[in-house]
């Protein structure tokens, strides 16, 4: 009889031991369950959706059938629109030397003949320069033009006027003023010029074309005054508007900004004729010389030429 007790009271103290075991199974199973239905918090990030397999968190390689679906690439951004002009080679009957570029204010890419890092005098063209360098300069110390001063900015940018180009070079350091074209537009292949004038500072059309965007997009003349610069620029009249825009048709001429340049170089003997245009996301460069004797409409008519021959076919 001692030994019938002993075995139920055994069998009592382990019943408690069995309900906690099954309790644990089945906890084990509704979590189990939990896990595998979608939409439960407890469910895992492979099974909470149907059909992908659970992602490997080893650095274990994956068996291609195992791998999740890749996201979808992003769409392409639309292609930018076609400059005006073709990255070709002209061969072009022109008497002298000549040289042209092209620059996307868009990307910053630049294109033309091969010859484009060739430089020649700038003449009236570097005025373009001059009198962005006098804005910025003023209205970094704190100043404003006055009404005169513009008024002589507007002749030397319109009408070309050579003596008050003369007096704004010298209020901005002749030459320094020219360091910082380099400087500022990232230049690659000017210099001022060895007699210090703004007539003879070197520039290439590849130059000629950074400088366009130097003024386009404000360092030039900084914020306050681009606007301005770009609409006298439009409004160039007289001997001055030839060149790169009259080869456009006349109602996209008024909305290109020009400064040229043109001298009969008697040391040279020589016409150097130069021409800078702003378009809406393009600059262009173009330069000629040739024999002094033929006079200054060939180069300018040449600078038209050059430009035609440059200019993307009509579709």
């Amino acid at each position: 009889m001692a030994g019938n007790r002993r075995d139920n009271r055994s069998r009592r103290e382990a019943s408690p031991l069995r309900l906690i075991a099954v309790a644990a199974v089945l906890i084990g199973l509704v979590l189990v369950s939990l896990r595998l239905l979608p939409g439960s918090p407890l469910a895992s990030n492979a099974t909470a959706q149907w059909g992908k397999p659970a992602a490997r968190t080893t650095g274990e390689p994956a068996n291609r059938s195992s791998r999740a679906t890749p996201s979808p690439s992003p769409s392409p951004s639309a292609s930018l629109e076609p400059l005006p002009f073709v990255d070709e080679e002209l061969d072009l009957d022109i008497e002298g030397w000549y040289a042209w570029s092209v620059l996307d204010t868009r990307t910053g890419k630049i294109f033309g003949s091969d010859n484009m890092d060739e430089t020649s005098t700038t003449a009236s063209l570097i005025k373009s320069w001059i009198v962005a360098d006098y804005l910025r300069r003023t209205a970094d110390a704190g100043q404003t033009p006055s009404k005169a001063k513009l008024a002589d900015a507007t002749l030397i940018i319109r009408d070309s006027d050579n003596t008050r180009a003369e007096q704004f070079y010298n209020s901005v350091g002749r030459s320094a003023s020219i360091k910082r074209l380099v400087s500022m537009c990232d230049l690659t292949d000017s210099s001022p010029a060895a007699d210090g004038g703004w007539s003879r500072t070197n520039l290439s059309p590849r130059d000629t074309a950074r400088l366009g965007a130097c003024i386009k997009d404000g360092r030039a003349a900084g914020p306050k005054w681009t606007n301005w610069l770009l609409n006298e620029m439009r409004l160039v009249r007289g001997t001055g508007d030839f060149g790169i825009r009259k080869a456009f048709p006349a109602a996209e001429q008024k909305k290109i900004a020009i400064k040229n340049g043109w001298i009969d170089r008697t040391r040279e003997q020589e016409m150097h004729i130069n021409c800078l245009a702003i378009g809406d996301n393009w600059t262009m460069g173009v330069m000629v010389r040739y024999p002094i004797s033929m006079g200054y409409e060939y180069g300018m008519k040449n600078c038209e030429k050059i430009t035609e021959a440059a200019l993307r076919p009509p579709t």
